[in-house]
């Protein structure tokens, strides 16, 4: 038996995920969290029997990929224009917000201005995989809460992909460039979803209308759409999320949509798992007493403050009271991109180890926190009690 091979791998981690699982259903726990505790517990800092974290953490990337091209299918493009009006003060105020509260907690316990700032920024996003994961699809989606969240966090996203941009140019080519290279991409977004638009009307609908009989055939479709928008978003110096979830919208008025979506929700949960046993595996249980006080005040103020915040800005904006709740604790964690932004920081340089290890262990707990919250609290597909459960 190869133990170091991708099978065996996929062997460890699903056959794992199925025990941790069991366990967290008689135990009523979120699946997420046994997802991320059996990465902690067999990964390369637990009992060192998966340590090929590149190669899954890359893998388990496509299920955020596939989770935003469903989202964007049941999306409609006018009902998107306005969410996204709606939600642009909202993201940028909260963002502000959270970007000072990261930088005020980091500099008070002796970090530098760089490692304050680049935490700071990092706590600005929540997480879209929690964020629609935990969303009922057939319950919120149409609704106006869904369509809330979706705006929000695309804006999020936005600004995650301008963070990350900033600290790849000082990295590499330095700060004169940096201007240049962040209107190129906002630029290129509009280009691409009219380039989508333009090969989803000319050659996908004549395609899906000519073979729709044909299931095999629009499921390869469906996927080839997917990736090849996310891969032309990265080329063009978005991310792939952005790319996929307009492959999404750019479809959601076909017919065949919603067949698309229910057909590809099981391989989403499949690559899914394995992004989460990839957070939980990167988590240096051995360093954690160094960042430990730090990470628990600032993720119990994150936790704490993000749906206080929220709430009262989407009062702001004429929201009802019950749905910015709502809104604020679904959105209370930390996000995906938190993660990436340690890790492009740490490995250019900018920022310590340790800082990096803040990030990490502050967005994990966010993590398992708020999802213990939404799911026993908020209804969703995978809530323990049957009176909240979704989808």
């Amino acid at each position: 038996m190869d133990v170091s091979s991708v099978t065996f791998s996929f062997f460890l981690i699903f056959t794992g995920a199925a025990v941790f699982a069991s366990v967290a259903l008689f135990t009523r726990q979120p699946l997420i969290i046994a997802y991320i505790a059996l990465g902690a517990c067999i990964g390369p800092y637990g009992l060192s029997m998966v340590t090929d974290l590149d190669l899954l953490s890359d893998i388990g990337h496509v299920g955020i990929i596939f989770l935003l091209f469903l989202l964007g299918l049941d999306m409609q493009p006018q009902a998107l224009w306005a969410t996204l009006r709606n939600s642009t003060v909202v993201a940028i105020v909260s963002s502000a917000v959270f970007l000072g509260l990261g930088f005020g907690v980091t500099w008070l316990f002796g970090y530098s201005t760089i490692d304050a700032i680049i935490v700071g920024a990092a706590m600005m996003f929540s997480s879209t995989i929690i964020g629609i994961k935990l969303l009922p699809t057939t319950v919120l989606h149409h609704r106006h809460i869904g369509e809330l969240m979706i705006g929000l966090l695309l804006l999020q996203d936005v600004l995650a992909i301008v963070v990350l941009m900033v600290l790849l140019s000082i990295s590499g080519n330095g700060t004169e460039s940096v201007g240049k290279e962040i209107a190129l991409s906002l630029l290129s977004l509009p280009l691409l979803a009219i380039a989508a638009w333009l090969l989803v009307r000319y050659v996908l609908l004549p395609l899906i209308t000519r073979f729709d009989r044909i299931h095999e055939y629009i499921f390869l479709l469906a996927i080839g759409w997917c990736l090849g928008l996310a891969e032309a978003a990265q080329v063009m110096g978005l991310s792939a999320e952005i790319g996929a979830f307009i492959a999404g919208v750019s479809i959601a008025t076909s017919p065949i949509s919603q067949y698309i979506a229910v057909n590809l929700k099981p391989l989403r949960d499949f690559f899914l798992i394995l992004f989460f046993f990839a957070v939980g595996a990167k988590l240096d249980l051995s360093q954690l007493d160094q960042v430990l006080i730090p990470a628990a005040l600032l993720a119990a103020l994150v936790l704490f403050l993000k749906p206080v915040v929220y709430q009262f800005l989407l009062k702001g904006v004429s929201e009802k009271k019950t749905l910015a709740w709502d809104l604020g604790f679904r959105l209370g964690q930390a996000s995906e991109f938190s993660l990436l932004i340690a890790y492009v920081a740490v490995g250019s340089a900018l920022i310590s180890t340790q800082a990096s290890l803040l990030i990490q262990t502050t967005t994990i707990i966010t993590f398992l926190v708020s999802s213990y919250i939404v799911v026993l609290n908020y209804p969703t597909p995978i809530a323990v009690s049957d009176e909240l459960r979704r989808d």
